[in-house]
């Protein structure tokens, strides 16, 4: 994820009245033991992100370990654990033995990061999946309006 992006981010996630948007930043147990619990390793750009803004809104809410309270609860490992659960024996599930649920769209479709680092849209009522995009960061360039 470039610098500029990651400035425009820090401007709009620090202003005051986007306070419930922004997350506490992981620290690097918390990034340590979610990769040994899950059985993966987390792509760069995403821990660039939740190291400096937690889980928090970039055009779309992105879960990290303490996310802003317009975000949502859930943990990655909690969206990811779930997820790998519902989908047990389906190709979508051996997809997401390797990867990591960070987001949901609106119709509760897990958004995840696969062992090649890039996006995927999975669908709970199909089983399938597409790619939304090649990475995180092209996700976030491609999602992230300051409003």
């Amino acid at each position: 994820m470039n610098d500029a992006l990651m400035d425009r981010l820090h401007r709009f996630l620090t202003r005051e009245d986007n306070e419930s948007l922004l997350g506490t930043p992981a620290t690097d147990e918390q990034i340590a033991a979610a990769e040994k619990l899950l059985g993966i390793s987390l792509e760069k750009d995403y821990i660039r992100f939740i190291k400096s803004f937690g889980g928090a809104y970039a055009g779309l809410s992105v879960h990290a370990f303490s996310n802003g309270s317009s975000i949502g609860r859930e943990s990655i490992i909690e969206l990811t654990l779930s997820f790998r659960e519902d989908f047990k024996g389906t190709p979508l599930g051996e997809l997401l033995a390797q990867s990591a649920v960070f987001s949901m769209d609106g119709a509760g479709n897990p958004i995840l990061l696969d062992p090649e680092g890039r996006v995927l849209l999975g669908n709970h009522e199909t089983g399938e999946f597409e790619v939304i995009a090649e990475s995180f960061a092209v996700l976030i360039e491609e999602n992230f309006t300051e409003w």
